[in-house]
């Protein structure tokens, strides 16, 4: 879209009538109508008093420069001039709930939810955000529902191009209970679930998500916009897997001052960026600013100076994309414990690590934004937004000016159809249009857009997925009996000859364990670098803690211990075992980290332990956890 016709016609289709406006609740009365030269015109998320400068982009008797029908457009115009009544305003025809289709849930927010719908009219899929007008009322979210829609509108009338990585708004509208945004429906859900199991694989798309992500937050600076909440739930993707930034509802415009940028290429000398590039102002209202700034974001992706009660800045953003960077490289993001309180200690405190085999270059640009001082991150004081990032040796190769029309190398061959339809339209063949199974959709919502990524994206990557070798595997106590968390302590030198007798004949692995008792066996991912290995771990006296590749039947190596090794658990499925030299990162596709991390502990503390000195005999105790399963 041209610069010229960006001023026009940002939101054609936002409508309702004057007289729905008056049913609203008290509290909602005058947030919406859109501003045409006849007059304002009822509706809770567009009017003067959300767009201060609403007859500038909102208005109706403009041409649209909406996208064509089949390339994101919401419809055809439908009438002449502004003074036209039935059922359009300014010559465009208003929508309501009965030019869609609503399919199936797909997201969930804390006062809102987004469905899957199909236009009527055009046959097009598009996401709609339902939100309920006295919960918004009931929580006081008046001005994230605001703040969404301006930023949102702001965003479709001065659309780039280029860097097309954001949720395009098409229309809004109301009823007595609800309003509706009509937007960019993301195929392939959100980028947390695809870098979890990215993270798994192997593939390599971080520099690409990193250079979109990075173009659309320069996008966003360039027009003093913070998101103020990135993170990879918020950043979705298209049928082509490219990037859409979505929730601008914690997002804020810098005050009018503090907007002074040059576009790429464009150095703007008089510019000096300085900590008080903030937000904490209002927005084009001209309100004074709070006498403190307000929490908002995620807590993993939250900068130290939220923290300390200091307002946000375009530093911010850069915060978070250094923790979704560290993210795209190891699934998870650098801040991790079991409470907000304990993450925001650790955050202040910069305690992170990088595990075995992180990307130099990525670990370098990391470093260089995840730092305290907000004008000490690489790009704070940039002139050109954002070419200090750009120039880091992580992006070397990687052409910003074509991102958007590139597709990821690695996932080329196994992007599904673009114009292959939702499978609940199948399941539902008599649907009619309308909220009428709004309720029944919120609960009842077979499939998942996750699962279809899943099956369409990611399962025909990888052969490693399945495997004939029991994914885990443990000590038999006595008899060859099976059980859970027993204890074997003391056992005689005959218990461990017929032991070790059984598992000579039984488990294939014996012959990479030099003769020592298995204490634990079980296929982990070994994650180095952007890269996973698929290996038997055999965690034996001695102690040793081995691991193999199943298919070659080659022992890889063997993780050292000494009495500093530590296990931390991550989630339910990561974790890592520090050792002095190197962090291994191990992800567990039995979801049982919890139980690997114990048996470490249980042997590490017998051979380690105060009143154990690592020269007792091996014999002595083992100790086994976990649930059993004969060895394969």
């Amino acid at each position: 879209m041209s610069g010229a016709s960006s001023g026009a016609v940002a939101d054609a289709r936002v409508s309702s009538s004057s007289s729905s406006s008056s049913s609203l609740p008290a509290g909602l009365r005058g947030v919406g109508g859109v501003r045409s030269s006849g007059g304002p015109v009822g509706g809770p998320l567009a009017s003067a008093s959300v767009i201060s400068s609403s007859t500038d982009v909102l208005r109706t008797d403009r041409p649209s420069v909406l996208p064509p029908s089949g390339s994101g457009s919401v419809g055809s115009v439908t009438g002449g001039g502004s003074g036209s009544v039935g059922g359009s305003v300014g010559g465009v025809r208003r929508q309501s709930v009965q030019d869609f289709y609503f399919g199936r849930l797909i997201g969930e927010g804390s006062f809102s939810s987004v469905f899957l719908a199909r236009e009527v009219s055009s046959n097009r899929e598009l996401a709609i955000k339902v939100c309920d007008k006295r919960h918004i009322l009931r929580e006081k979210k008046q001005d994230y529902i605001q703040s969404e829609k301006r930023i949102l509108v702001f965003i479709h009338a001065h659309w780039d191009e280029k860097r097309p990585f954001f949720v395009r708004i098409q229309s809004t509208f109301q009823d007595a209970q609800r309003l509706y945004f009509v937007m960019t429906y993301a195929k392939n859900g959100d980028l947390l679930k695809f870098i979890e199991r990215m993270a798994q694989k192997d593939i390599d798309c971080t520099q690409f998500y990193a250079g979109q992500l990075l173009a659309a937050v320069e996008f966003l600076h360039e027009h003093g916009i913070l998101h103020r909440d990135l993170k990879p739930e918020n950043i979705l993707l298209t049928e082509r897997m490219h990037i859409l930034i979505t929730d601008f509802g914690s997002a804020k415009f810098l005050p009018p001052m503090r907007r002074a940028h040059a576009h790429p290429g464009e150095v703007n000398e008089s510019r000096r960026p300085t900590d008080d590039d903030v937000d904490d102002t209002s927005d084009y209202s001209g309100e004074p600013p709070p006498k403190r700034a307000s929490f908002v974001g995620t807590a993993q992706y939250v900068s130290p100076e939220i923290l300390t009660g200091q307002p946000s800045t375009r530093a911010s953003d850069l915060w978070a994309i250094g923790c979704i960077l560290y993210q795209m490289c190891t699934g998870l993001p650098p801040f991790q414990s079991q409470s907000e309180y304990l993450i925001f200690q650790k955050i202040q405190r910069l305690e992170y690590c990088f595990h075995e085999g992180f990307d130099e270059n990525a670990k370098d640009l990391v470093r260089q934004l995840l730092v305290i001082a907000p004008t000490e991150r690489l790009g704070a004081l940039d002139a050109v937004y954002y070419q200090s990032i750009r120039a880091h040796p992580f992006f070397m190769g990687l052409d910003f000016e074509s991102l958007h029309e590139a597709t990821p190398p690695a996932l080329a061959p196994f992007l599904p159809r673009a114009d292959e339809p939702d499978s609940c339209w199948r399941r539902n063949p008599a649907m009619k249009p309308g909220v009428g199974d709004l309720a029944r959709l919120q609960i009842d919502t077979p499939g998942s857009s996750d699962d279809e990524l899943e099956r369409a994206v990611l399962r025909p990557i990888s052969s490693s997925d399945s495997t004939s070798i029991s994914s885990m595997t443990m000590l038999e106590s006595g008899g060859g009996g099976k059980g859970r968390g027993k204890n074997i302590v003391n056992i005689t030198d005959e218990e461990r000859r017929r032991l070790l007798d059984d598992q000579s004949r039984t488990n294939k692995f014996h012959r990479f364990v030099e003769g020592n008792l298995i204490i634990k066996q079980g296929i982990l991912d070994k994650k180095k670098g952007l890269w996973s290995r698929r290996r038997m771990f055999l965690l034996t006296e001695g102690p040793h803690l081995y691991y193999v590749d199943p298919d070659a039947m080659v022992l890889k190596g063997e993780i050292p211990w000494d009495p500093s090794i530590r296990p931390e658990i991550r989630d339910f499925k990561i974790f890592f075992v520090h050792t002095p030299n190197r962090v291994y990162y191990l992800i567990d596709p039995e979801n049982t980290s919890k139980e690997w991390c114990h048996a470490v502990e249980e042997v590490k503390a017998y051979y380690f332990g105060a009143s154990n000195s690592p020269s007792k005999v091996k014999s002595k105790a083992v100790s086994a956890v976990s649930s059993s399963s004969s060895p394969s």
